[in-house]
C-alpha cells in the first residue's frame, strides 16, 4: 500500500481484519515507506480484505494498491513483521 500506511497503526489493524476474516499470512513496513501484505484462504474473505486494505484504517491515506496473486504457502496465523 502506498501512502500514509507506515505510523499510523495500519499493520496492526489489518492483522485484526484478517484474523476476523480467517486468512493466514503476514503484514510487514517496507524500507520505502509502504506496507506490505499477504494473506490466503477462502477466495471472499481474500478479495474482502483487499478491499479492506484500501482505505486501511480511519488513521490512514491509502493512495494506491498494487497486488499480485501468487501460490498459497500454507501459512496459519496472521503475523504483523
Amino acid at each position: 500500500m502506498h501512502g500514509t500506511v507506515q505510523g499510523v497503526g495500519f499493520r496492526m489493524a489489518a492483522r485484526r481484519e484478517a484474523d476476523r476474516l480467517g486468512l493466514a499470512g503476514a503484514v510487514r513496513n517496507r524500507f520505502d515507506g509502504t506496507v506490505e501484505a499477504e494473506a490466503e484462504g477462502e477466495a471472499d474473505a481474500v478479495t474482502a480484505f483487499g478491499a479492506w486494505l484500501a482505505h486501511g484504517p480511519d488513521t490512514a491515506r491509502v493512495d494506491r494498491v498494487d497486488s499480485e496473486e501468487t501460490e498459497a504457502r500454507g501459512d496459519t496465523g496472521f503475523a504483523v513483521r
